[in-house]
């Protein structure tokens, strides 16, 4: 009886160690993801509401958020492994293929389906037409960027020339042109928000138009990593897309407010009502993607864009760059 007693007592410490094990194991750590988004901005909103609400946490993810100033940087950062996933203009992956690479850079989650920019008018004009570009000297963004490449598209179809018609400044950095313009360089600017908004609040002029709706709707900002990553870490890269799923229906369903309550954690230095008047703006003009899948006919748009622009030297079909399968899967599943 009693060296049965001593057989049970092992037995019974071994049991409870692994019950301790499996609890563990249950709530075991979660999956870091390095994320390297191009700039911090309002136009962002939904990629901050997965952070502020949970959605990563709720997947099992720990996002750590860099901001990294510069397409190409933020670039160069993915490609050497300093992030996992990258937030930036999709045209950054259409680069990396045109310059030949075995391990391409593949979008798997759009967050923005229009340009983000506005155009603004140092005098503010309510009968505004866009022939009244035409003479005057216009501080756009760097040659290269969505920005300025959905700037130009828009232009062209405008029937502006930007050679002929206007006095075009495009070597100012994009930190520092808004500064330009409040210094008094340019009649007219492409600024994003939240600037659009305090500049209309300092009475530096009013915006007029938008060159978000004037482009049409593409896939503007995209997450997107190294296939290499992608290959390794599918079920990562799914509950990072299912976050950011939850997060755009999160926006959608949201007024303005309640997401600028949400994101304000990300912009402490930045008026309340001012990151309110950026929302709204963005989600009047449907820039907000509802869904993270990359449509073809969005990104033919996109092919457009970047050829008007002579950035493009073949046209890339979808497949090659992106992959699809995570976001249909997301938009399937999260209700």
């Amino acid at each position: 009886m009693k060296s049965r007693k001593k057989m049970l007592l092992p037995l019974m410490l071994l049991t409870l160690c692994f019950s301790v094990l499996a609890g563990c194991g249950g709530d075991s750590a979660a999956v870091k993801v390095k994320v390297g988004e191009v700039t911090r901005s309002v136009f962002y909103a939904p990629e901050y509401v997965a952070l502020t609400q949970n959605f990563f946490k709720d997947e099992g993810l720990e996002v750590e958020l860099q901001t990294i100033p510069g397409g190409d940087k933020t670039m160069t950062a993915l490609l050497s492994g300093a992030i996992d996933v990258a937030l930036v203009g999709s045209e950054t992956s259409i680069y990396v293929y045109q310059q030949g690479t075995d391990d391409p850079v593949i979008n798997f989650a759009q967050l923005t389906q229009r340009d983000g920019t506005f155009l603004f008018a140092r005098k503010a004009d309510a009968s505004f037409d866009w022939d009244k570009l035409k003479g005057s000297t216009f501080l756009g963004q760097r040659k290269g960027g969505m920005p300025q490449m959905a700037g130009a598209f828009t232009l062209l179809q405008k029937g502006i020339d930007t050679q002929k018609d206007l006095t075009l400044i495009q070597n100012i950095d994009f930190a520092n042109i808004a500064g330009a313009f409040a210094s008094g360089t340019g009649d007219y600017v492409q600024l994003f928000e939240p600037t659009a908004s305090i500049f209309e609040r300092e009475g530096r002029g009013r915006v007029v138009a938008s060159f978000g709706v004037e482009s049409g709707y593409l896939p503007y900002t995209v997450f997107m990593s190294k296939n290499s990553y992608i290959s390794k870490n599918g079920n990562t890269v799914q509950k990072f897309t299912n976050a950011i799923q939850r997060a755009q229906l999160w926006v959608k369903e949201h007024s303005p407010e309640e997401i600028a309550d949400a994101i304000l954690p990300y912009f402490e230095k930045t008026d309340r009502e001012i990151v309110i008047s950026s929302v709204k703006r963005y989600k009047e003009q449907d820039t907000y993607a509802v869904n993270p899948v990359v449509d073809d006919k969005e990104w033919n748009n996109l092919l457009d864009v970047i050829e008007n622009a002579g950035e493009l030297k073949e046209r890339i079909p979808e497949g090659k760059i992106v992959n699809n399968s995570f976001a249909e899967k997301a938009e399937a599943s999260v209700k």
